[in-house]
């Protein structure tokens, strides 16, 4: 190459690459609120996140590996202590029981939770609870427990992943709780959403939350959702599944509306298991406004807990009395609508979050086309 000719085309390529980086960053996916969509009335957290109910945290391991697996895992930490040694208050609720739900016995029976909250694909369940298992057993002050009861969930990633080769384990599992933190959540593709559909659309990991003003007790509600279900998409009650032409009764019954949405919902407020179960309820609200209705092949179920630090259960001998406290019946309306909104908007989150996917024997999941749907929202 001619000298003349050598930097014009040095300083070409290097435009081209800054354009490419520059594009690209552009093309990060936003988030429904980063738009100017706003769902609901009520205010978010600082992180519009479940980590926005003090100290919560989560992690995510993701599993993307050759054409077979696209799928992991994710764990929610209620606090940063030992949770068999403080376990919070907990409840669980079916909407519809077509899943495995590891755990819920023993929380139903003693309105505790007494392990970090796991999600991940439908045959792993086993396999991340076992690593559960290990993680608890290994703390210290644990050296003497017989009985552990770890909570996991699950959707069904089959479609996209290779399912029966039950790709996570206890790396998965230790690498998520390694990678728990506070702050902003990686949402869509990743951990327990890896391999998700919702909507026949790309689904994954989602998460909202909800800021009581100070006259409303001032607490916060925070949701997370890991989508794999169908129904007839609506966002903020704009038909987009009809716009799309994407729903199950266009022509017959369409079984692969089937699937399911895992929801953790977590408070600081001051509720009882009893009250929790009742927060855990309105959640599926939320599911309804996007358009779910939770079909006969769907697992729809709810894990809440509160974080708040006097409703602690301790598993020491010499543990001192408390007086526990629960927020009146009257007052639990403001938590019924955060949880409902925040529900719904982590729904949206998941969705607008995620990308196109191709995996288990070249199937492609496609994502939200957000260039057709977002001028419809912004219409409304």
């Amino acid at each position: 190459m001619k000298t003349s000719l050598f930097y014009p085309v040095c300083f070409f390529i290097l435009f081209v690459f800054l354009f490419t980086v520059t594009v690209s960053v552009a093309k990060e996916k936003p988030r429904i609120r980063e738009l100017g969509i706003s769902v609901g009335i009520l205010p978010t957290g600082k992180w519009n996140a479940i980590t926005d109910v003090p100290g919560v945290k989560v992690g995510h391991a993701t599993l993307i590996k050759g054409d077979s697996f696209r799928t992991g895992v994710t764990v929610i930490l209620p606090h940063d202590g030992n949770l068999f040694r403080e376990k919070v208050t907990g409840a669980i609720y079916v909407g519809n029981g077509f899943g495995k739900l590891l755990g819920k016995i023993q929380v139903d029976e003693l309105g505790e939770i007494e392990t970090p909250v796991a999600l991940t694909s439908t045959l792993n369940v086993f396999r991340v609870a076992d690593a559960l298992i290990d993680y608890m057993l290994s703390l210290p002050g644990n050296e003497d427990v017989r009985s552990i009861n770890p909570v996991v969930g699950e959707t069904n990633d089959g479609r996209l992943n290779d399912i029966q080769k039950r790709a996570v384990g206890k790396e998965q599992v230790f690498a998520a709780l390694r990678d728990a933190k506070s702050g902003p959540v990686d949402e869509g593709n990743v951990g327990a959403g890896t391999g998700t559909v919702c909507f026949g659309f790309k689904g994954g990991i989602g998460t909202s939350s909800r800021k009581l003003p100070r006259e409303l007790g001032g607490f916060t509600v925070g949701v997370l959702v890991q989508t794999n279900f169908g129904g007839v998409l609506q966002i903020n009650g704009v038909p987009v599944g009809q716009k799309l032409g994407k729903y199950p009764y266009k022509r017959f019954l369409n079984k692969k509306d089937d699937g399911s949405c895992a929801i953790v919902v977590a408070t600081d407020a001051p509720l009882s298991a009893r009250n929790l179960k009742r927060l855990a309820k309105r959640t599926l609200l939320g599911l309804a406004r996007t358009g779910g209705y939770m079909s006969n092949g769907s697992g729809d179920y709810v894990i809440a807990f509160s974080t708040f630090a006097g409703n602690r259960v301790s598993s020491a001998g010499h543990e001192k009395k408390r007086k526990k406290t629960d927020v009146d019946n009257n007052a639990m309306s403001p938590l019924f609508l955060a949880a409902v909104e925040a529900t719904e908007e982590a729904i949206y989150n998941s969705l607008f979050q995620a990308k196109t996917m191709t995996g288990f024997k070249g199937r492609t999941v496609e994502e939200l086309p957000l260039n057709e749907v977002i001028p419809w929202l912004k219409e409304k």
